[in-house]
């Protein structure tokens, strides 16, 4: 097996596999903020751009799976199911929570800033672990949470803006949607991990679809609106939000160990900062950078146990 050095500890190159497709999936979901703004920008809304991307994953989550069924080996054991299809799409309704608040979000203030507030949901995950299973929070998860809150001014450029001035409502919106992605995310690691990957993901965000579909339906599958450019949103916002993230951090997590992907996961934030500056011409001041750079320290912190043990470089061996 081929191998690299890295502080005197041989990797194998299985592991620098996993490192690309984490950051892969972490930086697909950091676009999807700048491609949510310019479909703004062409006239769709809330309902266009929610609902194309949940209908269009469902559909290529879907096929994709059944392609890989109908060539699978049929000698292949199969999982054992415990938890019920049910469970697992009203988990994914969760996940089209954090889509409909995401993208409101984003249509009320600057897509540098909305990801940010969905950053939120590292504390409030330390917070909902706290509520539902009495797990007290270490010294360094309550570190993380007051670098994270500090860089969290800093980053979305309030310092010394006046109240008036804020938009409240996208400020709400955005830690709303940072609520919903821990309960997802909470949810996620506890419900179906005995499915395929593939079969997890698309009863997910069929929940999800469900979900939008309820609160926001359809017209855009009978007002002509995928005869226009809606249709190519609604699949770009489908394969880098709902088909590239869940495939590549399921092949490349358990590569790569949960530790490290737990921060190179965080490029999400520069990589979708990095787009609304370049993108959007949003301004990004040097102290907006800091700021973000504080977020992501802070995101190391409650791992550092982990670094010193040397664990972020180890992976299960057969």
């Amino acid at each position: 097996m081929i191998s690299f050095i890295r502080n005197g500890t041989l990797i194998p190159i299985q592991m620098l596999k996993g490192v690309i497709l984490v950051l892969f999936g972490a930086c697909s979901f950091g676009i999807l903020s700048t491609f949510v703004k310019l479909a703004y920008a062409e006239g769709y809304n809330l309902s266009d751009v929610t609902g194309t991307q949940a209908f269009f994953g469902v559909v290529l989550l879907w096929t994709i799976y059944f392609i890989q069924t109908r060539f699978k080996s049929k000698q292949s054991p199969k999982p054992v199911l415990k938890t019920h299809w049910a469970k697992l799409v009203a988990a994914g309704a969760f996940s089209g929570m954090v889509s409909l608040c995401y993208y409101q979000c984003v249509k009320l203030v600057p897509a540098s800033v909305a990801i940010i507030l969905l950053m939120q949901f590292v504390w409030i995950s330390v917070l909902l672990e706290l509520i539902f299973y009495k797990k007290k929070p270490t010294k360094h998860q309550i570190l993380a949470i007051i670098f994270i809150l500090g860089g969290t001014v800093l980053a979305s450029g309030w310092l010394g803006t006046p109240i008036a001035e804020l938009n409240v409502m996208g400020i709400v919106y955005g830690l709303i949607s940072a609520l919903f992605y821990a309960s997802f995310l909470m949810l996620n690691g506890k419900l179906g991990t005995e499915y395929p990957v593939l079969k997890k993901s698309a009863l997910m965000i069929t929940g999800a679809c469900i979900i939008i579909f309820i609160l926001l339906p359809p017209y855009f599958l009978i007002n002509g609106a995928l005869g226009g450019s809606l249709l190519k949103w609604g699949i770009i916002l489908a394969v880098f939000g709902t088909v590239i993230p869940p495939l590549c951090f399921a092949s490349g997590i358990p590569k790569a160990g949960l530790t490290l992907s737990s921060i190179l996961s965080s490029v999400e934030l520069p990589v979708a900062v990095s787009m609304s500056a370049l993108v959007l011409h949003e301004e990004v001041s040097l102290v907006r950078w800091l700021g973000v750079a504080i977020i992501l320290g802070a995101m190391v912190l409650p791992n550092l146990e982990n670094i010193k043990k040397g664990n972020i470089f180890k992976t299960k061996t057969s």
